[in-house]
C-alpha cells in the first residue's frame, strides 16, 4: 500500500526529529544548538513543525526517560541504547502529547524506526516497552485514577 503524501511528509518529519533526539543524547550542546548544527549541515528537512516537536521533547525528556524506565521490565535506562532511547522518547511524547496520533501509529512508526535502525532484540525492547505502557493506560479506569489522587 502506497503512503499518501500526506504521511510521507509525516513520516519524514518522524524522522528528522529521531535523529535530533537521538544527537542530542550525546551532545552538551543546547537543543537550540543542535537545530542549527542541523540546519547548517542540511543532512534531512527540519521544517517548524519538526523544530517545534524536537523542542518539547527535550522539555519533557526526564519525564519521558522515567516512563522508559518504568515500562522497561528487562532493563534499567542506563542499559537502553541511545538509539532505542530517542525513539522510545518520541513514540512516549506522540502518545501522551500529540491528540492528532493515534497510540497505535506512534508504536508502529516506532517500531518501523527499530527495523531501520537497530538491532531484532531493540526492536522486539520497544515494542514491548510501548506495549506494556499502553495496556496499562487502558487497564486504568476513572475511578482507578480518582482513588489515587
Amino acid at each position: 500500500m502506497a503512503l499518501s503524501p500526506q504521511s510521507i511528509e509525516f513520516r519524514n518529519r518522524r524522522e528528522a526529529v529521531f535523529y535530533l533526539i537521538f544527537e542530542s543524547l550525546f551532545s552538551d550542546c543546547s537543543p537550540e544548538e543542535i537545530l542549527e548544527t542541523a540546519e547548517s549541515v542540511d543532512n534531512f528537512d527540519v521544517d517548524k513543525k519538526a523544530r517545534k516537536r524536537f523542542l518539547a521533547i527535550c522539555e519533557k525528556a526526564d519525564e519521558l526517560d522515567k516512563l522508559i524506565a518504568e515500562f522497561s521490565e528487562k532493563r534499567v535506562l542506563e542499559r537502553v541504547p541511545k538509539i532505542s532511547t530517542a525513539i522510545l522518547r518520541q513514540a512516549f511524547y506522540e502518545i501522551l502529547y500529540d491528540p492528532k496520533t493515534h497510540e497505535n501509529i506512534a508504536i508502529s512508526e516506532a517500531v518501523r524506526l527499530a527495523t531501520d535502525f537497530t538491532l531484532e532484540a531493540d526492536i522486539k525492547f520497544i515494542n514491548g516497552v510501548l506495549g506494556n505502557f499502553v495496556r496499562n493506560r487502558k487497564s486504568e479506569t476513572p475511578e482507578t485514577t480518582e482513588a489515587q489522587a
